[in-house]
Parts: C-alpha cells; structure tokens; sequence
C-alpha cells in the first residue's frame, strides 16, 4: 500500500541525485559536487535508499522531540522571573542575571524568542547604517580619555533626576570614572577628575563636546587667551583638552552612555538604590564588571598616564580662580562682596599689587598674593542681581527658586476684602412701607 511522505526541498534533490546514481547516470564525485557533501556521505546516503527507497532519506529526526529542547520547568521559571525581578530588561541582560545570578542554564537566543512569545519584547528592525568615516583606537591606556555627562533618570523616580559624568579609554574603551551629580558644572567634572588622577594620574588629552565648561563660545574682544576655568586648570596640569565637532566624533564615549542608560538603572533597582550617595558607592564594583566585559586591550603596553608631582596641589589648582587688584585701602571685589585685607607690613607694599581669589566647591574663599594666602575679612556684602545661567544649567537653577508657600485655608486673604459692590450685595432689605435707608450687614 502507498504512503504519503513528507520531503523537505533538500530531501527531494538528494532523492533526484540518489536516483541518477542508481541508474548509472551519474558518478559519486559529482553527486557529492551537486549537493556539496562528500564522497562518503554519499555513499550512505546511497544504500540507504537502495534499503528503504526514498523513505531512506527522509530525517529521522523529523517528528521527535528536539535534544536541545527547554526544560518546561526552567522556561517556566525563566517566564516568571523576567515578569517580575527583571521586568523591563533587554534580552542579553536578562540572560547575564539570569545565568549569573539564578543559575539557569539557556542561551541568550532562547530569552529572546521567550519575551518576544510573551511579549515582553518587541524584535527592532535593522536601522540603515550611516557611513562614518572610521577612526582607529588609539594605541596607548590613557593617550585619549572621552569625557561626557548625561542627564538621565538614573534611579527610575526613586531619586530626582541628575547627571552620570563617563570617563572612558579610547584605546580599551575602558571605564576609568562614573560619578552621579547634580548637574553638569565646573567643580562636577574637577570632582570626577581628581579622583580619576589619584587612580591612574594624568591622561595625554581629554576630549570632550563643545560644552561652556571646556571651550569658551563667546570670546570677548579683550586681549589675553580664551580659557575656560576647567581649562585653565589642565593647563596647569599639562592636559590638553579637545573638543569634537560632532556626537560621532567621540562616538565611543555617546555608545557607552546608551549602554549605561540601559544596564545601569537595573543594576541599580535590583541592589534598591535609591540615592547619589549610595549610587557612587556601587559605581566601582558596576565599572569592574562593566570593564571585565567590554574592554578591548591596547595595541600597545605604554602606559601612558603621567604621576602627579609634589608641586601640583589639586586642593588649589581645582578651584575657581579669578585675578584682582587691590586698591589703595587694600580691598577687593569679588561677587558682589568687598573683601578687605588684613596685614601687619604697610599698606603701601599692597597697594595695587595683582591676588588671585580661589574658591572651591564647598564655597570657601582664599585670596593668594605670590602662592601664599592673605588673612581678609568681609567689608561689604551687596544684595544679589541676575545671574546669567547657561542652558545645561537651567533646569538646576530653576529647582533651587522656591515659590512662596500658599496661605493656610483661613488666612484673612482667603475672606476677601469689602468693596461698595459687595456691600450692597450682602444688604438686608428693609420691610414693606419702610422708607429708612437699608442695613448693611
């Protein structure tokens, strides 16, 4: 009695090939040519259809449960752990926790088809590649450091918002420093600098966006050079700074930045974080696994960080420097307050001679004269005008305005005040006949 077989495309040409062999038209070199195998797989497959006919090429394996097939309990667990503790992750981070952390045993392409059947992911089509010319790692650790910030909602509304500084390798692509903030600014960035130096020392050049902080946009038309604090101060430090001209020039450093926005959040809410001080705590084991992942080694060995010298005191040179003339009487200007220096020589060896104020972040002020600090005292202090405010800054400026609160329910505001129209409302009408003048309430 005849059966019905089922044959896939690839079965069907060897059982065209087997048949050729069998009538003599063809010869085993060229059958294995014809279906790309070799001569022994063609002699197997020849006997098996002289056994079995063309039931003899059809897959054993069709039908039957595959070898490699999920366990239904580790699926299960799987299902339920990405709907609940890791809900909200991408496909290859799922299966690092997964794997890591609760010891299951599937492939990152198994995660994948699981969230997209339950539709805890949706597959991305393939975005249309934008040709950028390509620039070669550098071949030196610490030749060129990728500096950036990025606002981000960091703590998923358990925290306010604030701003992730990235110090990344360009040769290794290399975490070197994260550090939460709460805004990009000047003493944000010496912050992440100075314990980046502490660690590794001095890079050869940082390059960084176009950013206030690091390059002056609006140059005056006055003489001398135009350098941003930040700048004057890695020039102190024999730090070049460049600033690309655009986000895909310092590529390595905006790709890192959207796999942090990514991963770290997570990492943050499985571990209940909840707050900048505890963020910057975990931030190192986050860069140790981070880097053990992702960083490349240089082409070369050179190490090319420079150690601090004993004459480079950050406590002074990482802070905001201006310079000032003392006049006749010995004082000084400086935001808004005039400041007056205390001495025992004469006056007269002051008088008009060149200081340079320094504050740090924790506002505290020093006035240098020649490397050494001046005893002053506060003469004057004016009231505050406006300030101007950069763009980044905007958003943090406008948290620190804190509106009036409003009155209580009761507050005579609340009652309104007595106007001749109101009175006249609220009058209580005379009786019929009366011709007295009415009663105001």
């Amino acid at each position: 009695m005849d059966r019905l077989l089922e044959m896939s495309t690839k079965e069907l040409n060897r059982l065209e090939v087997m048949q050729r062999l069998s009538e003599k038209r063809m010869n085993q070199k060229e059958a294995g040519r014809i279906l790309d195998l070799s001569t022994r797989q063609i002699k197997r497959l020849l006997r098996a259809y002289r056994r079995r006919g063309a039931a003899g090429l059809v897959s054993k394996q069709r039908g039957r449960r595959s070898n490699n097939r999920l366990a239904e309990d580790v699926k299960k667990r799987a299902l339920n752990l990405l709907k609940t503790k890791y809900k909200g992750f991408g496909p290859t981070l799922a299966h690092e926790k997964l794997v890591e952390k609760e010891q299951l045993k599937l492939s990152d392409e198994s995660v994948r088809k699981l969230m997209i059947e339950e539709d805890l992911w949706k597959p991305r089509k393939a975005k249309k590649v934008e040709t950028h010319q390509l620039r070669e790692r550098r071949a030196c650790f610490g030749e060129l450091i990728q500096i950036d910030g990025s606002p981000h909602d960091w703590f998923e509304g358990r925290a306010p918002a604030c701003v992730l500084l990235v110090f990344i390798d360009d040769a290794t692509g290399k975490l070197l420093q994260l550090l939460f903030v709460e805004c990009e600014s000047f003493f944000s960035y010496c912050q992440a600098a100075e314990g980046y130096f502490r660690q590794y020392g001095k890079p050869v050049v940082f390059y960084s966006d176009r950013h206030g902080i690091f390059r002056v946009n609006m140059p005056s038309t006055g003489v001398g050079e135009a350098l941003t604090q930040f700048g004057r101060a890695m020039q102190e430090l024999e730090i070049e700074i460049i600033c690309a001209n655009s986000p895909q020039a310092k590529g390595r450093v905006e790709r890192v930045i959207q796999t942090l926005q990514d991963r770290l959040p997570k990492e943050l809410r499985l571990r209940g974080i909840a707050n900048r001080v505890d963020g910057n705590a975990y931030l190192p084991e986050f860069m140790l696994d981070f880097n053990q992942r992702f960083a490349v080694e240089a082409r070369s060995s050179v190490n090319a960080h420079r150690p601090l010298t004993a004459k480079e005191d950050l406590a002074r040179i990482l802070t905001w420097q201006e310079t000032r003339t003392l006049s006749k009487n010995l004082t000084l200007q400086f935001q808004k307050t005039v400041y007056q220096i205390q001495t025992d020589r004469p006056s007269y060896a002051l008088r008009n001679a060149q200081v340079t104020v320094c504050v740090n972040a924790q506002e505290e002020l020093t006035i240098l004269y020649h490397g050494k600090a001046l005893t002053y005292s506060i003469f004057k202090q004016q009231t505050k005008q406006a300030e101007i405010v950069s763009t980044k800054q905007l958003d943090h400026a406008l948290q620190e305005i804190r509106l009036p609160p409003k009155p209580a329910p009761n507050h005579p505001w609340r009652k309104g005040f007595a106007t001749p129209l109101s009175k006249r409302r609220n009058a209580t009408p005379a009786p019929p006949g009366d011709i007295s003048i009415l009663e105001i309430r």
